[in-house]
Formats: C-alpha cells, sequence, structure tokens
C-alpha cells in the first residue's frame, strides 16, 4: 500500500493529464479524435452513397452484412479499449515499465485477431448473408463484400489497437492523421473501384469492399511510420526479453471482453433489425441503412468525447485527484447532450434531404421521414449512456459498461421495436429505440453515482451532477497536487477505488 501511495505522490505535475486546464485538455484531447471519427462517418456515407447508385438491393445487401464487418471492428476496439484503460491507469501511477508491457501484449493481441477473421472472413460471409435473403442478387453483393472486408482486415485489428494505445498516453494526434489518410483514400478509390474510372474495371460492390481494405491497409501504415520514426512516452514494439504476464492479459481483458461484447451489441441488434425489418420490406432494410449511417454523424462526436475523457478520467483516477475527474465527467456530458440535442432538430427539420443522398424513390422517402423522426427521439438520453460508458470503462468497471450497453441496445430495445412492429405495423416500430434510451439513461444514473461515491470514499452525490463552474475552477485549484484522500505516505488510507475496481465481481 506504501509503494501506491508513493506512486500516486510521484505523478509528474508536467503531465498534461495531470496539470493541464480541464477544457482544454479534455477538447485538446477529444477534438483529434472527434474529427478522425466525423472523417470515418463522412465514409460510411460516402460508401453507402455509391452503392446506393449501383441499385436499391446493393444498399439492402451492404445493410445485411455490415453487423458482421462490426463484429472485426468490435474485437478491435474492445481489446483497444482494454490496453488503454490500463495503460493509462499505469501512467497515472507512474509505472511506466508495466505500461509498455501492457502496450506490447497489446500489439500481440491485435496480431492474433487479425489472423482470426483471416482465417473464418470467407466460410463466414457465406452461411451469414445466407440466413436473411433468398434474393440471389441480394445474397451475392453482400457475399462477395463480407468476405473481402473480414478476410482482409488485419489493417483495421492492428490499426485500432495500436491507436487505441497511443491515446492513452494523450497522443490523440496520430490516430486522427492516420484515420483521415485512410478514409481519405476509401473515399478516392470507391467510385473508381465501383464504376470502373480512370481505366480501372468496374467491380461493383467488390470495388467497395477493396476500396475499404486498402484504406484500412493506408491507416495502419502511417500509423507505424508514426511508431517507427518518432520516440514515444512507453514502449509499443516488441522488446527483447518480452514475456506477457497473466495480470497484464486479465488486466486488458477485464475491461476489454465487456468492451467487445458491448461493441458487438450493435452488430447483434443490427441483425435482430434487419431480420424484423425485412418481414416487411427490403425498402424498410435500406432505410434503416441509411438511418444508421446518418446517426454516425450525431454520435462519431461523443465516441470522440468517450475516448478523449476516458484516459483523463483514468489517470487522474490512479493519481487520485477526484475534482479533475468530475470535472472531466461533467464537461463531457454537457458538450454530448449539446450536440444530440442539435443533432435531434436536423432528424426532426429535414430527414427528406438526408434520405435524398441515398438515391430514395417515394416508398423509400415515406418510410424514412417518419423513421428518422421517431428514431432521433434516442439522441439525447443516449448522450448519457455513452459518457456513463467512459467514467465506468476509466476506472476498470468495463462490466457495468457492458451492462448498460446491452440494456439500451438489446434487453430492451428489440423486444420494444418487436412488439411496436406486431400491435402498431411499421409506422410505430421505431420508437422502440428511443424508449430503450431514455429507460436506460434513468436507470443508470443511480448506478454512475454510487460507482463515483465507491471509487472515490467520501465524495458527495452532487458532486458529480452539479454546477460545471464550479468543478471547472475545483479542478483548476487541483491541477497540481493530489487529492488528500489519495493518503499519506505512511499508507494509512485507503487507495480509492482500486480494490473495489479489481474485485468487481464480487459485487
Amino acid at each position: 500500500m506504501e509503494k501506491r501511495s508513493g506512486a500516486a505522490a510521484a505523478v509528474n505535475t508536467s503531465d498534461k493529464m495531470g496539470n493541464m486546464s480541464i477544457p482544454k485538455l479534455l477538447f485538446g484531447m477529444s477534438l483529434p479524435a472527434m474529427f478522425s471519427m466525423l472523417v470515418q462517418a463522412l465514409y460510411n456515407i460516402v460508401d453507402s452513397i455509391f452503392v446506393a447508385r449501383i441499385s436499391q438491393d446493393a444498399l439492402t445487401a451492404l445493410t445485411l452484412a455490415f453487423p458482421m464487418q462490426m463484429v472485426v471492428t468490435a474485437f478491435a476496439i474492445g481489446t483497444g479499449v482494454g490496453v488503454n484503460s490500463l495503460v493509462a491507469r499505469k501512467l497515472g501511477e507512474g509505472d511506466k515499465e508495466t505500461a509498455s508491457r501492457v502496450a506490447q501484449l497489446g500489439l500481440m493481441l491485435a496480431l492474433i485477431i487479425a489472423a482470426l477473421f483471416a482465417g473464418i472472413g470467407y466460410v463466414t460471409a457465406k452461411y451469414y448473408i445466407g440466413l436473411f435473403t433468398s434474393d440471389p442478387a441480394i445474397y451475392e453483393m453482400g457475399f462477395r463484400y463480407l468476405a473481402i472486408v473480414m478476410t482482409f482486415s488485419f489493417g483495421q485489428c492492428i490499426e485500432v489497437i495500436l491507436n487505441k494505445t497511443l491515446q492513452a498516453t494523450g497522443n490523440m494526434l496520430t490516430p486522427m492523421i492516420s484515420m483521415l489518410c485512410g478514409t481519405a483514400t476509401n473515399i478516392i478509390l470507391d467510385p473508381i473501384l465501383i464504376f470502373g474510372y480512370l481505366g480501372a474495371p468496374a467491380m461493383g460492390i467488390r470495388g467497395a469492399a477493396i476500396a475499404t481494405v486498402i484504406g484500412q491497409i493506408v491507416a495502419l501504415s502511417v500509423t507505424l511510420m508514426v511508431l517507427i520514426f518518432r520516440k514515444q512516452e512507453i514502449r509499443i514494439f516488441f522488446a527483447k526479453g518480452f514475456r506477457p504476464t497473466k495480470e497484464d492479459f486479465i488486466g486488458i481483458m477485464k475491461v476489454g471482453v465487456p468492451s467487445i461484447i458491448l461493441n458487438a451489441i450493435g452488430s447483434i441488434t443490427t441483425t435482430v433489425m434487419n431480420a424484423i425489418l425485412i418481414a416487411y420490406s427490403n425498402t424498410a432494410v435500406a432505410v434503416y441503412g441509411a438511418f444508421y449511417k446518418l446517426q454516425s454523424f450525431a454520435f462519431m462526436p461523443i465516441f470522440g468525447l468517450n475516448q478523449g475523457s476516458m484516459p483523463i478520467m483514468g489517470y487522474n483516477y490512479g493519481a487520485h485527484n477526484r475534482k479533475r475527474f468530475v470535472a472531466t465527467f461533467k464537461l463531457a456530458l454537457v458538450v454530448a447532450v449539446a450536440i444530440m440535442c442539435l443533432a435531434t432538430a436536423l432528424f426532426m427539420a429535414i430527414p427528406d434531404l438526408f434520405l435524398m443522398l441515398f438515391n430514395a424513390d417515394a416508398n423509400m422517402t415515406s418510410i424514412g421521414e417518419r423513421a428518422f423522426r421517431m428514431l432521433a427521439l434516442g439522441f439525447v438520453p443516449a448522450a448519457f449512456s455513452v459518457i456513463y460508458t467512459a467514467m465506468f470503462t476509466s476506472v476498470g468497471y468495463g462490466m457495468r459498461s457492458m451492462l448498460l450497453m446491452l440494456l439500451r441496445q438489446l434487453i430492451l430495445c428489440v423486444p420494444f421495436i418487436y412488439l411496436l412492429g406486431k400491435l402498431f405495423g411499421l409506422d410505430y416500430l421505431w420508437l422502440g429505440y428511443g424508449t430503450a434510451e431514455l429507460i436506460s439513461a434513468i436507470a443508470f444514473t443511480p448506478v454512475a453515482i454510487y460507482t463515483y461515491r465507491k471509487i472515490f470514499p467520501g465524495a458527495k452525490m452532487r458532486e458529480l451532477f452539479g454546477r460545471l463552474k464550479g468543478s471547472l475552477e475545483e479542478a483548476e485549484d487541483a491541477r497540481y497536487v493530489p487529492e488528500a484522500e489519495a493518503g499519506a505516505d505512511d499508507g494509512s488510507v485507503t487507495v480509492s477505488g482500486y480494490a473495489d475496481a479489481e474485485s468487481e465481481e464480487k459485487d
């Protein structure tokens, strides 16, 4: 215990996560992530727009393939989040040696995940698409697209985990640049390979898949060049004598596995939604696919806040700085809610303009306008859930993040949507999404308060949702000195939260 308290006291005050102004730090950490994710959202939409120009069946095929594509992303992001959380906490403790070893283990896991999907990609694609359609044209397009993006997903798997590791050290610029380069490559290659411009063969939906894979490899190449030619705070490439430990692996997986499940839940929900909607019409599936791509413009900025706030909260949790922790949480929440209010207003006001991007006919526009307005009702409560997830994950409570995501996207959402469809038809089933988001946010607010008071014994409930300005002022005063509750050198005060976080299964 004395050793741990001494490490906390020895936190380097020149480290920006321990002493920079919270607004400047949060936006400095989040804006690159927001920008890179918005660029990724732009790619998702542009990709679907080009595919929709082939035919509405092509857009339906892409929508059916998307959930399995999300599974690959879930494994990469989930493992990366586990590495990110543990590295950030070890840096907060001043233990760079362990942080480096964890980063190297993360790279090893990235290679294993890439090899796994290279091995199962073709077979999985062949059988998965056949579960949802007997239409030969939709099946052929969906299968060809999915087989390529899964089998050659190594670029995405390795790049995502490496960039999550860099984010834990406060480096948000490299992930942004690599994402930008990869997405720009993808967007440029899409029309060339889909329609056969500049002398290239017209490959249709296969061209979209190949453009995706090449873009991912370009993003990985950019990240690798930065790691090779620029010195990092921790060692990420394998060091001589590197030996992963059981404790490091468990530390990663404790947050990583729930995060994998958390990210995969979206895939499961989309799969079930496709199965429900295709019973009504192929057009309903296309509408949902269009909405899913467009809503990423609303969610990607708050996911950027999630990424930016998580290492800050994790670091200050490790350094026992409660005031900086809570100020980061509150500022992220206020900004997330503001973004979602704007997104709700846009989806309510101009759904027809959004649908025009996907070459929607009169039937698709009629279904889509009502769907977009109803689905947008879940945006604001979702902001609370995303920031709660960042807080839980940053302190090692990955299971709570997973349970929150399960509740909002699967346990409540799918039954509500199915029942509303059965009772009132296609026009009203979309209300199930917003209903699930609202109930989930309300249910996990007391969980967030309980978690905060548990990791910082003696903290008051009102601190978590009190005045933002007051919290920012208190955080400014706490920039250079760890909280008194971090304990004296004699180890007489309990280290806040660590014992509980590491034995969460006993909760």
